[in-house]
Parts: C-alpha cells; sequence; structure tokens
C-alpha cells in the first residue's frame, strides 16, 4: 500500500509530461528561436532567451569580415513570423557613434534597435568600443527588466575591433577577423573562414560569397543584402557629424 501512494504522484505526472512533449513535436520547428517563437514566450510570461536552450539561434544572418583596411558587416533582409516572411527588406546592419562603429543585430526587431540605442548611449560615456561592450554586456546581464525582456544577440565593430555581445554575459572576439550570428551565421562564418586566407579577395568579396553560401542554406536567410563598409585607414568622424543612415 505504502508504494502505491508513492508510485500515484509518478503515474499521474507522466500523461502530462508525454502531453507536453507531444505537443512540443508538433510545434512547427521554425516557430523555434524565430520571432514568432519570442513572441509567444512574452505572452505566456516565460522569461525569453534565457529560459531556453542556448544553442537557439535567431532566424536571420549576420557577418562581420576584417581584412586587410576594411571591415565589412553584412546582413540579409528576411523577417520571419512562424511560418510566414513578413518582410524581407528589413535593415539588421546600422552605423552608430557618427559612422565609425557598425553593428548588426539577430533576434527581435525592436529589442535589438533598443540595444543599439543603449550601445550608443554607452559609446558616448564610454567613448572606446570595448568598454562600451563591456558595460552594455554588465547592464544586459544585471538589469532584470533587460535580461527578460531584450531578445537579440549583436555584432559591433569599429576599425580596430570586432565583438559579439549577448544577454547571456558573453562577450567574444574573434580571433581571425570573422564573425557570425543568427540562424545561418555558423553557414556564413564556415565559408568565410574558408575563403579568408585567399589571395585576390577582399574582405567586400568575402563577406558577399560567404552570404550567399547562408542564404543558399539557410531559409530563414534571403538574398537581400545590407552592407556597411568601415576604411581602417580613413580618419574618425567627428563627433558632431550625422549618424550615417
Amino acid at each position: 500500500m505504502l508504494a502505491h501512494r508513492l508510485c500515484a504522484p509518478i503515474r499521474s505526472a507522466i500523461p502530462r509530461a508525454v502531453g507536453a512533449a507531444l505537443a512540443h513535436n508538433r510545434m512547427p520547428p521554425q516557430q523555434r528561436g524565430s520571432f514568432g517563437h519570442l513572441a509567444s514566450l512574452r505572452a505566456s510570461g516565460s522569461r525569453g532567451i534565457h529560459d531556453k536552450d542556448p544553442n537557439t539561434m535567431y532566424a536571420t544572418t549576420i557577418l562581420c569580415v576584417r581584412k586587410g583596411d576594411k571591415v565589412v558587416m553584412i546582413g540579409d533582409g528576411q523577417v520571419t513570423q512562424g511560418s510566414y516572411v513578413v518582410k524581407d527588406s528589413a535593415k539588421k546592419v546600422r552605423r552608430l557613434q557618427n559612422g565609425n562603429v557598425i553593428t548588426g543585430f539577430a533576434g527581435a526587431a525592436v529589442d535589438a534597435l533598443t540595444l543599439c540605442e543603449k550601445l550608443e548611449a554607452k559609446l558616448e560615456q564610454y567613448p572606446q568600443l570595448m568598454r562600451a561592450c563591456v558595460e552594455l554586456a554588465k547592464e544586459w546581464r544585471s538589469d532584470k527588466n533587460m535580461r527578460r525582456m531584450l531578445n537579440a544577440v549583436l555584432i559591433v565593430a569599429d576599425k580596430d575591433l570586432t565583438m559579439s555581445v549577448s544577454g547571456t554575459g558573453d562577450l567574444l572576439e574573434p580571433i581571425n577577423g570573422v564573425c557570425g550570428i543568427g540562424s545561418g551565421g555558423i553557414y556564413a562564418q564556415c565559408a568565410a573562414q574558408a575563403l579568408i586566407d585567399i589571395d585576390g579577395l577582399s574582405a567586400e568579396d568575402i563577406a558577399r560569397k560567404a552570404m550567399k553560401v547562408a542564404s543558399d542554406t539557410c531559409i530563414y536567410t534571403n538574398h537581400n543584402y545590407v552592407v556597411e563598409i568601415i576604411d581602417v585607414n580613413a580618419p574618425p568622424a567627428p563627433k558632431d557629424a550625422k549618424d550615417a543612415k
């Protein structure tokens, strides 16, 4: 009798667990880590990115390539909501700090734009990109509202430094000048790494060829690219210059 009573809660929990697993398997794969999944997480009151599999990737591709005297940031224009493409010409690569810094984002668009604004504010306070990224990551990690609500990953670069920043506290600098994020980021990054040592290919050539590999492979990445380039040898823009659009 005692064993029967102890096992009763376990027997009652098994059907619920099986039902939850079946419901998860019936979910369209594109809703896991896409814009639609982020929206459903918020509606259900979930904490978002920190309650999910840390290996989840967001539905886009952003790539940064540094070679010679050029730094190139490139991103596709596709916005996916669930199983639908709602926009094919979004601008996910932008300039900050009067054009001296370029950034690309993967994740919910509003969240990423909010983070870009916060990064720009940090750059005003701390003009050095490394310090600004560290301060942003600290705030993002420690602030409860930012941690729960802002679901995005950023790549930021200036003429000296490239870094990826996430709300989990990760602040990574690539060792070979190539960095990719998003659902197609690993394809683009691997392709760029294979091309980086080939003589005669510029940073922009490598970025475009690598992005084409990602676009042909990842269903959440299209062929409408936005490209921003920093010339390492160019003088920095003055502080009162208008931001490049």
